[in-house]
């Protein structure tokens, strides 16, 4: 709830700032966001085609219970002038519109039959043709909206401005536009990197979790290349810009979205191409009906017996009504129940998706396991200091306990859990990039340092540290994160682990007998980690050690061999969710940008209900065949008998309204 309700704040205040000319007309974003509108305004734009939609079908229900009685007769054509106001005005504009360009479509077919069910007596009909196709349009408008979304949300990943330093040793402000390649910029603590660049001045940590999905901070160190959007955790930083704002790694990022977004495969085409024809081919045999029934049979123009109204009888029954019915109402049954579980589907034909996909596959860090470490065991170098290991662990947890480093987290958790207590620590400092040092009293007062491999090893004599570096890489190919403490002269290795998330072992495990579906796991983590979770969950394979160029390629060839869906958290994830033929993120602690990229949203981050989730959308997939089985008979023999002018127009609407009625009922199953 918490998660939802910042969203829900960020959101409004999103829509009180101010919007840039350039996102703006860049991004192509919805027009609620036009910098033109004043921030009131902008509150009534959002989805403003859905809102309309919703109105319409508010309407039209009133105006179909005030039916029945005759006193509120004239109000209930009030309500379904209104509904057509709403709904059929903007649809009669598109289809002149698409007439004019010579595109006769399904839309076309929908306006023309609701419009011309005036003629024959059945306004009622045409008022929900026009509602239901209006809500279809517009919860797809939406979805698109969101997508678009994506891309702005990346896009203030890092900042717009950044200190230049000149050749005068003075600090200038310029906006990231105007900085070229080979300009100085400082960096300050817990300040972003604006552009792609290479230390050239001072020692700090940095988190690239927008790049590897990591959340633990690397040590920078003077030589090393550090990207656009990386958090920098502690010293002052003075960095050569090596990559222009248009070439940074934010940007490459935002292209990689934008690519996968339009490489996804378009579902509806088959169907777009059948509606096309049809539509043309009904209202084609109507106008045919129309006129050329009077030159075959002695009838008459006009009347209840005319070809113009056996043509419109025809044009009605022939509506896809229930066809447009069989799918949202599986649909939307089936969102509803999802949405009961704590899953958000942006879209219907997410499901669809889902339920073609032969493969899952899963980010580790805070997907498959929690983001957090586990303290697991503290280990002395030499077997004689083993007696020392509970009095260095309460060392290093008093040097740790006031830091912000996950490490640091980690032995805190640990401390409150045992009824750990500390120990005094004298002239505690923080070497940026490598670790922390301090004095503390044990037998005597000792020099204390804790953190990486090369902070602690150049501490100590070259045979001491080759040991050291040799039990380090041990422990870090058993899948654990490693960190080195020294106290005094004795040197300890602490290791941590990544924990699993509970109920993930039983998700796969049904995943993969009862769906028969290939699992694997892609992470920016190293391949020890990796291997580590991949072994103990289950999964068929794994691939580590990837940056997001590399995450992309591997989901883009898993999509063309199986049709794959993307489980992932993290801003590095984005790409390959928006890629995936489904993309699946989680609501709590995952990245802006990866929900945003997602199809499916994981509001509880309750990763178990995947499962359930693919049943669901396979459960979803043959009613949908039934539903179309259905109004397909149903539209078949009523299309028919009309056309034969063997069934009178009351009977045409039962047979098409029964069809429509039977189609609802059994896409309701999908709420259960």
């Amino acid at each position: 709830m918490t998660s939802t309700f910042t969203q829900e704040q960020s959101s409004q205040r999103h829509l009180r700032q101010p919007v840039i000319f350039e996102e703006f007309f860049e991004l192509g974003l919805e027009e609620s966001k036009s910098p033109f509108l004043t921030p009131e305004s902008r509150n009534w734009g959002v989805n403003l085609p859905l809102k309309a939609s919703l109105l319409a079908l508010f309407m039209l229900c009133i105006s179909f219970f005030l039916s029945y009685f005759e006193e509120w007769i004239p109000l209930s054509q009030l309500a379904l002038v209104i509904v057509y106001f709403l709904v059929g005005i903007p649809a009669l504009i598109e289809s002149i519109e698409d007439i004019a360009k010579a595109d006769i479509n399904i839309d076309v077919l929908m306006t023309l039959a609701a419009f011309s069910s005036f003629y024959v007596g059945s306004g009622m009909e045409g008022g929900m043709l026009l509602v239901l196709f209006a809500l279809s349009s517009s919860i797809e408008e939406a979805v698109q909206s969101k997508a678009k979304s994506t891309l702005s949300a990346l896009g203030k990943l890092v900042p717009t401005k950044a200190l230049v330093i000149l050749s005068d040793g003075t600090h200038q402000e310029r906006s990231v536009k105007d900085i070229s390649v080979g300009a100085s910029i400082l960096i300050q603590s817990g300040q972003v990197v604006p552009l792609d660049g290479r230390v050239v001045k001072g020692f700090s940590s940095a988190n690239l979790s927008h790049i590897t999905g990591e959340s633990i901070p690397v040590p920078i160190k003077p030589g090393d290349e550090i990207p656009a959007g990386a958090q920098n955790d502690e010293g002052s930083l003075v960095v050569e810009v090596t990559k222009t704002e248009m070439d940074s790694t934010v940007s490459r990022i935002i292209k990689l979205v934008t690519e996968a977004q339009e490489a996804k495969p378009v579902l509806q085409r088959f169907f777009d191409k059948v509606s096309n024809s049809y539509a043309m081919g009904i209202i084609a045999l109507s106008f045919l009906l129309a006129f050329a029934l009077p030159l075959v049979y002695d009838i008459a123009y006009l009347g209840e017996e005319g070809s113009l109204y056996r043509a419109v009888t025809f044009l009605i029954a022939a509506s896809p009504c229930a066809l447009i019915l069989a799918i949202p109402i599986a649909y939307l049954s089936a969102i509803s129940s999802c949405a009961r579980k704590g899953i958000l589907l942006k879209g219907g034909l997410t499901l669809d998706a889902l339920a073609h996909c032969r493969a899952v596959a899963f980010d580790k860090t805070g997907t498959l396991t929690t983001g957090k470490l586990v303290f697991k065991g503290i280990n002395a170098l030499h077997e004689e200091d083993k007696i020392l290991e509970p009095d260095a662990l309460r060392i290093a947890y008093s040097l740790e306990k006031n830091t912000i480093h996950p490490i640091a987290k980690s032995l805190v958790e640990y401390a409150k859990s045992v009824g750990m207590h500390g120990t005094e620590i004298h002239d505690f400092r923080a070497v940026p990039g490598f670790g922390l040092e301090g004095l503390a009293t044990l037998e005597k007062e000792e020099k204390i340092h804790i953190g990486n491999l090369d902070f602690i090893k150049q501490l100590l004599p070259p045979d001491e540290g080759e040991l050291l570096e040799n039990q380090f890489l041990k422990i870090l190919e058993e899948g654990n994160m490693v960190a080195a403490l020294l106290v005094g002269n004795k040197p300890f290795l602490l290791s941590f682990q990544d924990q699993i998330r509970t109920g993930v072992k039983e998700t796969i495990r049904s995943l993969r007998e009862i769906y028969r579906l290939k699992l694997v796991m892609i992470t920016g983590d190293h391949l020890q980690s990796a291997k580590r979770v991949a072994k103990e969950i289950g999964l068929d394979d794994f691939f580590a050690n990837l940056k997001p160029q590399d995450k992309l390629n591997i989901v883009s060839d898993l999509s063309k061999r199986f049709s794959l869906a993307m489980v992932g958290d993290g801003i590095n994830d984005a790409p390959s969710l928006a890629r995936a033929d489904v993309g699946i993120g989680l609501g709590q602690i995952g990245s802006n940008a990866a929900t945003q990229a997602s199809d499916v949203i994981l509001l509880n981050d309750n990763i178990e209900m995947i499962d359930w989730l693919v049943g669901k959308s396979r459960a979803t997939r043959a009613i949908v065949r039934q539903n179309l089985v259905l109004a397909a008979g149903a539209l078949l023999i009523a299309s028919l008998l009309a056309l034969l002018g063997v069934l009178p127009l009351w009977l045409a609407v039962i047979i098409h309204e029964g069809g429509t009625v039977l189609v609802g009922l059994n896409g309701l199953r999908l709420l259960r």
